[in-house]
């Protein structure tokens, strides 16, 4: 159960900076389909993100413990959702979280990608790679909320891998994308939370499987 929690904390963080370092004040674009990815008002789908994922798992949580379907003491987020009705409240709530996940990692990447020039190949290209992570990331979310650990165990398992491990990989990506972006885009400061995020996140999977 620690692990996704931790992870949900790591994208709050890590999005905020997403935004924070894209302010409409601080660059020069001036393409107006360029622009439109800079408005402050975006800045409601990580937050939406991580309150919508995080409320599936409490909500989940409260029903089955309520219906007395699991013990309370820290059960398994899986097992919260392998009875009905709460599954069908996880997994309803886990689409909707796989949505925002795959509309924010887009703006993410049309940030970056007006944020730097056509003539640098290899960030775009590292930019483009991040935005196929992100997809497969929030897919691997889908799968984990229709697959349930009792009906189909490998599948979840599956979808677990793919909304962590590769959600992992996503997040080294932006990290490696902060580290040729500053100091021109951004500050140090900026690179150096996200190379501790994603420090973090590779410490919680090993202790996970551990």
């Amino acid at each position: 159960m620690g692990l996704p929690y931790r992870v949900s904390v790591q994208c709050t963080i890590t999005f905020y900076y997403y935004y924070r370092e894209s302010e409409p004040a601080t660059h020069t674009h001036t393409h107006t389909e360029a622009m439109w990815w800079f408005q402050q008002g975006l800045c409601f789908l990580p937050a939406a993100l991580v309150i919508w994922t995080a409320a599936s798992f409490i909500f989940a949580y409260i029903t089955a413990v309520v219906l007395k379907h699991v013990d309370p003491l820290v059960p398994y987020i899986s097992d919260t959702g392998t009875m009905a009705p709460e599954r069908c409240v996880f997994g309803i709530m886990l689409d909707v979280s796989a949505f925002l996940g795959m509309a924010t990692v887009y703006v993410r990447y049309k940030q970056v990608e007006a944020l730097t020039g056509e003539d640098e190949l290899r960030l775009n290209r590292l930019n483009r790679f991040g935005l196929l992570l992100g997809w497969i990331s929030s897919f691997g979310m889908c799968v984990v909320a229709n697959f349930q650990k009792t009906t189909l165990f490998s599948m979840h398992l599956v979808g677990a891998v793919l909304t962590f491990g590769v959600g992992a990989l996503y997040i080294l990506v932006q990290t490696l994308l902060s580290l040729h972006m500053q100091p021109h885009v951004h500050s140090k400061t900026i690179y150096l939370v996200r190379l501790s995020i994603g420090l973090w996140t590779l410490c919680s999977i090993i202790s996970s499987i551990l």
